[in-house]
């Protein structure tokens, strides 16, 4: 019983040490294109990473951050596909951007390279997006308020 608790301590000191690593040691065309690597951190209860198809598991009140791109995410499991520059959250996604755009969904896809979130309901269920938009022109009321669904208005053209 101690042996398989001491693997497993070493497994969460070592896990997190590796991510961070594998996370930095990107493509050497992708550092000197995008300007050098970015910390992609990934926090988690338990934490896998296959060495031979460099995808790294967590799961278990998962918690991502992507300062570079002010992102943060949280789901109950995440995959990083680091080949393909990829990452899968599955389970209550919630991901929040630039601090005030944010997806709710029962699966999120965010590839990286593009920059561009996929994101996919429960079943009868929908995605909710909540984006937050500028408006410079906040001191003009608009001309007339939008009639409630069902009533019937003329239209004064």
């Amino acid at each position: 019983m101690l042996k398989s608790q001491m693997h497993r301590l070493g497994l969460a000191i070592m896990l997190p040490v590796t991510i961070i690593m594998v996370t930095l040691t990107g493509k050497l065309s992708t550092a000197q294109s995008s300007g050098g690597n970015r910390p992609l951190t990934i926090r988690a209860d338990i934490q896998e990473y296959d060495a031979k198809s460099q995808v790294i598991t967590a799961r278990g009140n998962v918690q991502m951050l992507y300062p570079a791109r002010r992102i943060q995410a949280t789901a109950a499991q995440a995959q990083y596909f680091s080949k393909e520059r990829r990452i899968d959250f599955s389970g209550n996604v919630y991901i929040l951007q630039q601090g005030n755009n944010s997806i709710r969904a029962e699966k999120v896809t965010y590839l990286i390279d593009e920059g561009r979130f996929i994101a996919l309901p429960q079943s009868n269920r929908q995605v909710e997006s909540i984006y937050m938009i500028e408006d410079d022109d906040l001191s003009q009321p608009t001309s007339r308020p939008i009639p409630k669904q069902g009533s019937k208005t003329r239209s004064p053209l």
